[in-house]
């Protein structure tokens, strides 16, 4: 059986992996019936600790915009290394 596939990391999200619906358009900017990806619980947390609602509204709604954000791709490339059910807590960046 193949698990889906995290599309900001790549990494399959078995049904042990904390797991969680993203919305590309944040619901408090207009995406509450916009389109979602499944995404592993700790890329969640992490993309919504890096940028704004309205950051990601104005400029990250697409996940290939996410991937090129310079601080989800170096968080890219710590994840890659690690279990696909992996988690840790996530730390809020500063803005």
């Amino acid at each position: 059986m193949e698990h889906p596939i995290c599309p900001l990391c790549d990494r399959p999200i078995p049904p042990e992996a904390r797991q969680s619906i993203h919305h590309l358009v944040p619901r408090l900017k207009g995406g509450k019936r916009g389109p979602t990806v499944l995404l592993h619980q700790i890329c969640h947390n992490t993309i919504h600790a890096t940028l704004s609602e309205g950051e990601l509204a104005r400029n990250y709604a697409t996940v290939a915009a996410l991937r090129a954000h310079p601080d989800l791709a170096r968080f890219r490339a710590w994840i890659r290394g690690k279990p696909p059910a992996f988690h840790a807590p996530t730390a809020r960046r500063p803005r």
